[in-house]
């Protein structure tokens, strides 16, 4: 029994210095751990400084690919559609048949205008001989001058017939023209809703025809935004068809009638380059570049550390780099817009310290670095 108890008053003396080591222990490690980082091998950083500079506001927008041209096109005159030329999905130039009425009356009239015209150029030219003859009658008194009065009369009459007989030609000879509908402009035919045997009249659209060049975006933007923009504002462009690539492009039209249900308004953007794989309909996405009019101190946005706690931090070297004393500490900042890479910093940081861009991921307090770079 009382070897019982001895063991038993041992193992509780145990149990009463295993917390006083432990305590020990971590007393130990916080006198060490500044040497232990002091002594530990040079860190490799790339450092930068931040600097004064104007603030922009990026502002993320979604728009749509716009054709500056589209045609619900009708023909001009009634008529049963005797071929229709293309079909959707079709590029056409301008000039271009693309759908054809049955024109056999229209013909027809075409050339009763053309005889009628030929008929009258014959009258014409048989009341000028007459003319002439009785000119020549009239110098040696064979007729009497009212008979000259006459048949000059007649000339002029069969004249102005002429030109009735000539317009009317060209009257019917328009209206055949326009049983052949023709592309406006260059483009691809969208929507084809006619097909051959069907009577159409004016106001029917027979085909939609869309410019495939010149091709635009139409970005919707908060009204806020309106007094900001002009064509001096940079905007950068994304496509779901062209992924992981920006597009740099200049802002055209601002439109400035904005939808009330919404609070926006239209901003026209064009691509500076060319030939890019687009059609329209095709989603977009932009980023506008609106400056603030206020200067700011900025810093590369790698520099930055955002902790789970809310908390956004960076590294700044201290010492001398050339004599192998540099180190770095921690600070935390305030940070504001960010634009362009980088981020504008409210607080926590003063103009000309170096701070850490890169190999900041895995610093301690007080580690000594060996700056590899500047940016």
């Amino acid at each position: 029994m009382n070897a019982i108890r001895n063991h038993s008053k041992r193992h509780a003396a145990v149990d009463r210095r295993q917390p006083l080591a432990a305590a020990l222990c971590g007393v130990a490690l916080l006198l060490v751990s500044p040497a232990a980082v002091a002594d530990a091998p040079l860190a490799p950083v790339v450092v930068a400084r931040p600097s004064v500079q104007p603030v922009v506001e990026e502002v993320p927008v979604s728009g749509t690919v716009s054709s500056p041209r589209v045609a619900r096109l009708s023909p001009e005159v009634a008529g049963r559609v005797d071929q229709v030329d293309v079909d959707a999905g079709d590029r056409v130039a301008a000039g271009d048949p693309l759908l054809v009425l049955d024109a056999t009356l229209a013909r027809l009239a075409v050339d009763a205008a053309a005889a009628g015209s030929e008929l009258a150029h014959e009258e014409l030219a048989d009341a000028r001989r007459r003319l002439a003859d009785a000119e020549r009658l009239v110098k040696s008194r064979g007729i009497p001058e009212t008979e000259v009065e006459a048949r000059r009369s007649e000339v002029r009459a069969d004249a102005a017939t002429l030109k009735l007989r000539e317009a009317e030609l060209r009257r019917e000879q328009e209206r055949l023209r326009r049983f052949t509908l023709r592309a406006p402009f260059d483009g691809v035919i969208s929507r084809k809703l006619s097909e051959a045997g069907e009577w159409v009249t004016p106001g029917d659209q027979v085909l939609e025809l869309v410019a495939d060049r010149g091709l635009r975006i139409e970005f919707q933007v908060a009204q806020r935004y309106f007094p900001r923009i002009d064509a001096a504002a940079r905007i950068t462009l994304r496509f779901g068809a062209l992924p992981g690539r920006s597009i740099a492009a200049r802002i055209g039209e601002v439109v400035p009638v904005s939808d009330p249900g919404a609070r926006t308004f239209v901003v026209r953007v064009y691509p500076d380059a060319a030939d890019l794989p687009l059609t329209p309909g095709m989603s977009a996405g932009g980023t506008l570049a609106l400056p603030t009019g206020e200067q700011g101190l900025v810093v590369s946005r790698d520099a930055l550390l955002r902790h789970p706690d809310g908390r956004t931090t960076l590294w700044v070297v201290d010492g001398d780099a050339d004599g192998g004393q540099a180190s770095v500490s921690e600070r935390r900042v305030r940070t504001g817009l960010a634009f362009d890479g980088q981020v504008v910093i409210h607080a926590g940081l003063e103009p000309g310290q170096r701070v850490v861009v890169e190999g900041n991921e895995a610093l301690q307090q007080g580690q000594r670095v060996a700056i590899r770079g500047m940016r």
